[in-house]
C-alpha cells in the first residue's frame, strides 16, 4: 500500500482565504491598546495576589503579543477557544467581562462566572493538556454538522510547550489528524514548564516539529511579534476553516515572571537569565514599530497607559465586590438533570438553611 500524502502546507493556501491584508492605522493602534490592557491587568492581578484579595494567578508577563495576536484571529461567531489558566490575555482580546473571569482565580466559583457558549471561551481549567481533547471533540462536532457556506467553525486550542509531553495532547493531535478536525494547537512555548527548561522536557527541543507525525502543517513564529501572530494564526484558522485538516502553530515567547503566584524563579533561573533569554519586550518592541511608521506619538502612548490603568483600576472594584456563591449552585450545577438522591440532599440543605 502506498503512504498516505502529508496534509496539504499552508503554502497552498490562497491569499485571499487566509486573510492576509495587513492591518491598517486604526487596527495597529487597536492592537497595542489591547496589549496595554493585558500588560496592566496582569502586572495589577499579581499585586491583588500579593494583597490578598485572590488567593492565586498565573501571570502571563512577556505573552502579551502571543496572546492578543491569535485573539484578534478568532471569529467570536463560529469559533470556540479552549484556554489553559493562563489565557487573560486572549478572554481581554475576546471581550469577556473580565470581573466574571477573574472570578475563578477569587476562588468562588469553578470555570467563571461568565458564560462560555455566549462567549465562545471555555472555562479554564488547571488539568495541564485537558482542554486539547475538549477542543478536538468540539471541532469534530462541526464537521459532522457540516459546514456553513463561510465555512467550518475553528477550535483553537491553547497549550504550553511543557502540556505538550503530555499523553492527552498526543491523543488530541492523532484524533485531530485521522478526522481532519477544523482545530487549531496554538502553542505557546515560553521556556519554561513550571521550573523545567524546554530543551529538557521536549524531546527536539520543536513541538511545530512534531506536527509532521501526524501529517499536520505547522507554523513556527516569533511570539512576541503581535502582527506575525496574527498573519500566522489566520492563515492556521483559514486553513483548518476550509475543511483542510488542523495546524499546529508554536508561538516562541518568554514567561518573564513565575509560572504562578506561589512559584518562586530565583530557585531555577536568575535576573540576568530572564533578562538575557526573555528577548526584547513585545509591547516595547510594537510600540517602536507604530512609531516608525507615524501611526501614534506620545500623547497617544500616554493616554493608552492611562486608559488601561483606569480599566484595571474598574476591574478591581468589581473582583473586591464580588461575594461568595449561593450555596444552593453545587446542586443546581452538577447534573444536567437531577437525581433522586440529590434532590433529597437540596432538600435538607434548604430546610437546615433557614433555620440557621
Amino acid at each position: 500500500m502506498a503512504p498516505r500524502a502529508l496534509a496539504a502546507t499552508l503554502d497552498t493556501l490562497p491569499p485571499s482565504q487566509a486573510d492576509a491584508a495587513a492591518p491598517g492605522p486604526a487596527r495597529l493602534r487597536d492592537l497595542y491598546r489591547m496589549l496595554a490592557n493585558v500588560r496592566q491587568l496582569d502586572t495589577s492581578a499579581v499585586a491583588w495576589q500579593r494583597q490578598g484579595l485572590i488567593p492565586g494567578y498565573a501571570p502571563m508577563l512577556g505573552q502579551e503579543a502571543a496572546q492578543v495576536g491569535a485573539g484578534f484571529a478568532v471569529d467570536t461567531t463560529r469559533d470556540f477557544v479552549f484556554p489553559t489558566y493562563r489565557e487573560m490575555g486572549v478572554a481581554y482580546t475576546l471581550g469577556l467581562n473580565m470581573v466574571e473571569y477573574m472570578s475563578t482565580h477569587k476562588a468562588i466559583w469553578h470555570g467563571g462566572l461568565y458564560d462560555p457558549v455566549a462567549s465562545h471561551f471555555a472555562p479554564f481549567q488547571a488539568v495541564v493538556g485537558g482542554s486539547v481533547l475538549h477542543a478536538v471533540g468540539w471541532a469534530h462536532g462541526q464537521t459532522l454538522n457540516g459546514a456553513s457556506p463561510d465555512g467550518l467553525g475553528v477550535g483553537l486550542a491553547f497549550l504550553g510547550d511543557g502540556a505538550s509531553s503530555q499523553g492527552d495532547v498526543h491523543e488530541a493531535m492523532n484524533f485531530a489528524a485521522i478526522l481532519k478536525a477544523p482545530v487549531v494547537f496554538f502553542v505557546q512555548n515560553n521556556g519554561w514548564a513550571i521550573s523545567v527548561p524546554t530543551e529538557q522536557q521536549v524531546a527536539g527541543g520543536s513541538v511545530a516539529a512534531r506536527a509532521a507525525g501526524y501529517g499536520m502543517p505547522a507554523l513556527r513564529i516569533d511570539g512576541n511579534d503581535v502582527l506575525a501572530v496574527l498573519d500566522a494564526t489566520q492563515r492556521a484558522v483559514a486553513h483548518a476553516r476550509a475543511g483542510l485538516g488542523p495546524v499546529v502553530v508554536e508561538a516562541m515567547t518568554y514567561r518573564r515572571g513565575p509560572h504562578s503566584t506561589s512559584d518562586d524563579p530565583g530557585r531555577y533561573r536568575t535576573l540576568d537569565d530572564e533578562k538575557i533569554d526573555g528577548g526584547e519586550d513585545p509591547l516595547r518592541r510594537f510600540r517602536s514599530v507604530l512609531v516608525e511608521q507615524g501611526v501614534a506619538d506620545a500623547a497617544f502612548f500616554d493616554k493608552t497607559d492611562a486608559d488601561a490603568q483606569t480599566r484595571a483600576d474598574e476591574i478591581r472594584d468589581g473582583v473586591v465586590a464580588l461575594e461568595s456563591r449561593p450555596g444552593s449552585e453545587m446542586f443546581n450545577f452538577v447534573f444536567q438533570e437531577s437525581t433522586p438522591t440529590l434532590g433529597a440532599q437540596a432538600r435538607q440543605w434548604r430546610e437546615e438553611s433557614e433555620h440557621v
